[in-house]
């Protein structure tokens, strides 16, 4: 009897090398999110261990070069091209090992024949004329480039399931990250630059821009084995949550007290003074809005336009800020027209395509305010 158990294992680990002679191992890392924005949403790349050379090396597609020519208007404008790169997995865990980022493994269940095919693939991106891409955080990123190619090179062709609600969309899924890092500001500053268009529910395959869902959407294929072993690589140090008590939502109410009570204490004694303190706001506001506009129709970003923050960042507020004290009539009618269109906001606020951000509220009260005051 146990030589029979012997000769099945046999026989078993040579149908194993006959179906598989490549001597390759692809497996896909998954990161947890680290504490700064840029890494706030996790970080996906390929592992390929190859016997036949003895290497061990990660293939990236989330690398991009700060000292790339104009890199900040690029970035800015949606035209900075990310590459792909290659390093040394020992080198690569290192570095999320160091900054205390979790890194999963999964091994894919792929035959010989797809490993050869996905690794030339990878070997022949990493060329210099092929490696570079323009990066979309939302449909072109570092996981859905990985995702792509997981489904076309593994056949049959699998189709990844839904792992998040059928009805969530874009912004309420980096609200949980942003919400979990405690990154309130960060938040503020992605809900005022993200339009309408965040607000779309997504597809069971547009939930995998984000490595945490790919990764359970792996193992959670519906036709077909994809993953055929899984592991953390490295145990997490604990680390005490850090949260900042000065949120949004506190400082702007802070703001609006700060102003009411200038305004009757002290702001007919000191015209002058509440003059360009409410320049200086008007004019801010005005500027943020050209900023919006900017984004809606000067770059490539595709979810920065339809954005609904222009109703009460208007652009014409920063040419009103320079004849904030002028008594004519005109500029009267349309501070008056502020304070309206500000309540009309207020009364519709839950009922927009857009979801605005709540710590916004006492800024528009503030220019209600400023407004009636001027008008």
């Amino acid at each position: 009897m146990k030589k029979l158990f012997v000769l099945i294992l046999l026989l078993s680990s040579l149908y194993s090398v006959a179906q598989d002679s490549s001597r390759l191992r692809i497996s896909l890392l998954t990161c947890s999110p680290g504490d700064e924005l840029y890494s706030l949403f996790g970080h996906s790349a390929l592992r390929v261990i190859d016997s036949n050379s003895v290497t061990d090396h990660v293939y990236n597609y989330g690398t991009f070069d700060f000292d790339d020519k104009n890199f900040y208007l690029k970035f800015v404008r949606g035209k900075l091209l990310y590459y792909m790169s290659i390093e040394e997995f020992e080198d690569f865990k290192w570095l999320y090992q160091s900054t205390n980022r979790g890194m999963t493994e999964q091994v894919l269940d792929l035959s010989g024949e797809e490993k050869k095919m996905l690794k030339q693939f990878l070997i022949e991106n990493l060329k210099e004329e092929n490696k570079y891409y323009k990066y979309d955080f939302f449909f072109d990123n570092c996981t859905t480039r990985l995702r792509d190619l997981i489904v076309k090179y593994k056949h049959p062709t699998p189709v990844l399931p839904a792992v998040r609600p059928a009805d969530m969309r874009f912004r309420q899924a980096i609200h949980e990250y942003l919400n979990r890092g405690n990154q309130q500001w960060s938040k503020l500053g992605i809900d005022i630059l993200l339009g309408a268009k965040t607000d779309r529910v997504m597809t069971a395959t547009e939930q995998q821009f984000l490595p945490d869902n790919l990764l359970m959407a792996l193992d959670s294929n519906r036709n077909g084995r994809l993953v055929k072993s899984s592991q953390s690589l490295y145990v997490l140090k604990e680390q005490a949550s850090n949260k900042n008590p000065f949120t949004p939502l506190l400082f702007f109410s802070l703001l609006l007290a700060f102003f009411i009570v200038l305004h009757f204490s002290i702001g007919k004694k000191l015209p002058l003074l509440m003059a360009g303190l409410d320049g200086m706001l008007f004019f801010l506001t005005g500027l943020l809005g050209f900023i919006l506009i900017f984004m809606w129709v000067g770059t490539d970003h595709s979810m920065t336009k339809d954005n609904y923050n222009l109703l009460w960042a208007l652009p014409t507020h920063l040419f009103a800020s320079f004849f904030i004290s002028s008594k004519k009539s005109r500029l009267k009618k349309y501070f008056s027209f502020t304070f309206f269109a500000g309540a009309l906001l207020l009364v519709a606020w839950a009922f927009l395509p857009q979801q605005l951000n709540v710590a916004l509220v006492p800024f528009v009260l503030l220019l209600m305010f400023r407004a009636w005051v001027r008008k």
